[in-house]
């Protein structure tokens, strides 16, 4: 597969003029780590109010940065897991074309639903997050129509997985891709989604 589409940045594109800069995506994955370790974690009173005093006053200081949605840099870093958002787990992409994409992910603990399994509604989320971008991959922008996720299998937490999907068939403005995601050689849950493309002038 060709190494381009809308997984990563064009290679001669110049990391620091970026939104946001070189360093958005390390904040950003250490948003992630920290929200790993605030759903594991079983901390004592005084740790818990020296924590929410910190996170105040990092949220003060971030508010006053606050712009409108088209010029925010979250969700719109193409060269970032996730469009530079921590909302959905990092999925990395390995290969990919207009037509189809493989990569990794891993669901940090943050996405523990219990017993070492991740949550059910963060399944769908990572599907519609990969599909999307695909869907949209070399074509106009479309939106969700619907999601049908089947769960084959417990997907664990904490390990490697590999994610698989496709375009399929496009019918007018109506757009149909499939996924999978894999532990090994098993399958823990697939997908089916129709995208509809948007009309002009449509948000």
């Amino acid at each position: 597969m060709q190494q381009g589409g809308t997984w990563k940045a064009p290679r001669d594109a110049d990391p620091g003029s970026a939104p946001g800069g070189p360093g958005f995506g390390d904040m950003i994955e250490a948003l992630r780590v920290l929200q790993d370790t605030v759903t594991g974690a079983a901390p004592p009173p005084e740790i818990v109010e020296e924590t929410t005093r910190t996170l105040r006053d990092l949220s003060a200081v971030l508010a006053s940065h606050t712009v409108p949605e088209r010029e925010q840099v979250v969700g719109h870093r193409m060269d970032l897991p996730g469009r530079g958002q921590a909302l959905v787990p990092a999925f990395l992409p390995v290969e990919w074309d207009d037509s189809r994409v493989s990569g990794r992910v891993t669901f940090g603990r943050h996405y523990l639903g219990g017993n070492g399994a991740v949550h059910g509604g963060a399944i769908p989320l990572l599907f519609d997050e990969v599909l999307g971008r695909l869907a949209s991959s070399g074509r106009t922008i479309c939106r969700t129509a619907y999601l049908h996720v089947n769960f084959r299998r417990i997907t664990p937490v904490g390990v490697e997985l590999r994610l698989e999907a496709a375009f399929e068939r496009d019918e007018g403005r109506k757009r149909v891709l499939t996924a999978a995601l894999y532990d090994g050689d098993h399958v823990t849950a697939d997908a089916e989604g129709l995208f509809i493309a948007l009309r002009p002038g449509q948000p």
